[in-house]
């Protein structure tokens, strides 16, 4: 009888999935994985077949650059291939150290901590700061690890609408809470804008809140020497709480955590995915010392991506389907419906240029996108093969 009870219950369940999934196939939402047979780069063997792609966050072209490779074969062989334990037990290496003390230097702040994702990071962040009877202000296009992580940390969640100084500023001054934070995308991941950061932090220090940033993409590009968002505007605070990924311009894994001693001390304390979690290979922290070095020493990288996004913008002019403002690697293609969106990277892939459709919940509903990711990698060639391409398939259209 328990065996019958339970074949109903797991049929149902069973059905209740399998119409879910045909709902999203239904609205053009469903999400499938490509599989990458080769180095990570502009041109990559995907699903069998060679082509361009513009779909990687490897903005500076590093994650296949062999002093990288040869710096976590060093790694390898000196701390071997796992860390064994979470940083507070016996997983915090050489290398982990060594690389906090230089991406602290990097973006000019006291003390630098490693986790393992931005996600984590995230996360930890929000979830050790905040807390019941605390106000978290987050823009409403922010990712969506910080908006999970405002939920986990029960805090208020006052959504302002996307860059919208005004809206926020009258929140601030309406909260009454003991601690205020305000969380925001440096450059936003699908729209590829940069955040008023030197408006933001004049509101914060108006209304006494921190300003916690999220530059995983502007982490190696924005800057004279990559030092992202905050070198780009020139701006430092002690209310500022600075997180960055490895994975992308860095061209390797994981992500860190920037501030004054105190505030690294407390999520050393009280991040729970930096506590319970195993720490990230050594060997990748060896790399991304040599990642770092790279990233300030070869400015040609971010002087190239520079002339792409020009050349884009140029070769772009007059297309039906508009590029969304933005002066960064990301490039957004407005197309609108799900389906077209679809159809029309479909249409690229068939000519061997590979960029993907981001469609909600990603984006907003109705603003469906070819998100254009561009990279120190890519030629000239590579950007007019693009150009090209989408004139024809508009012409199709």
């Amino acid at each position: 009888m328990k065996n019958s009870t339970f074949n109903i219950q797991h049929s149902t369940f069973a059905a209740e999935l399998h119409a879910e999934l045909a709902a999203l196939d239904e609205r053009g939402l469903r999400r499938r994985r490509h599989i990458l047979e080769s180095p990570q780069g502009a041109h990559v063997v995907v699903d069998g077949r060679e082509v361009v792609a513009f779909c990687s966050n490897d903005y500076l072209g590093l994650a296949a650059d062999p002093r990288l490779a040869a710096a976590a074969r060093e790694g390898a062989e000196r701390y071997g291939v796992g860390a064994g334990a979470s940083h507070l037990i016996l997983g915090h290496a050489t290398a982990h150290h060594a690389l906090e003390a230089a991406l602290a230097r990097f973006v000019n702040l006291p003390r630098a901590l490693l986790f393992s994702t931005g996600y984590m990071a995230n996360l930890g962040i929000v979830t050790a700061l905040a807390a019941r009877g605390d106000a978290v202000f987050a823009d409403k296009l922010n990712h969506a690890s910080l908006n999970d992580a405002v939920l986990l940390s029960r805090a208020d969640f006052k959504r302002y609408p996307h860059r919208d100084l005004a809206a926020l500023e009258k929140l601030l001054a309406a909260s009454k809470v003991r601690r205020r934070l305000v969380v925001t995308d440096a450059v936003f991941s699908m729209d590829g804008d940069i955040a008023p950061v030197p408006d933001l932090l004049r509101l914060c220090e108006r209304y006494d809140a921190w300003l916690v940033l999220d530059d995983a993409h502007g982490f190696g590009v924005l800057g004279a020497t990559g030092g992202g968002v905050l070198q780009h505007f020139g701006v430092a605070s002690g209310r500022i709480v600075y997180m960055a990924t490895l994975g992308k311009a860095a061209g390797v894994f994981g992500a860190f955590v920037a501030g004054e001693n105190d505030l690294i001390e407390i999520l050393v304390q009280r991040a729970r995915p930096y506590i319970y979690t195993t720490a990230m290979p050594p060997l990748l922290a060896n790399a991304l010392l040599a990642s770092l070095e790279i990233i300030a020493a070869e400015s040609w990288r971010r002087e190239r991506l520079t002339r792409l996004i020009h050349q884009l913008k140029q070769g772009m002019a007059g297309l039906r389907w508009r590029l969304m403002p933005s002066d960064t690697a990301i490039q957004p293609l407005r197309i609108g419906a799900n389906d077209e969106a679809l159809r029309v990277s479909a249409a690229l892939a068939a000519r061997g240029v590979l960029v993907p459709a981001i469609r909600p919940p990603t984006v907003p509903r109705g603003s469906a996108r070819l998100r254009i990711s561009l990279s120190a990698a890519h030629s000239e060639q590579d950007v007019a093969q693009l150009v090209g391409a989408l004139r024809v398939v508009e012409k199709e259209s």
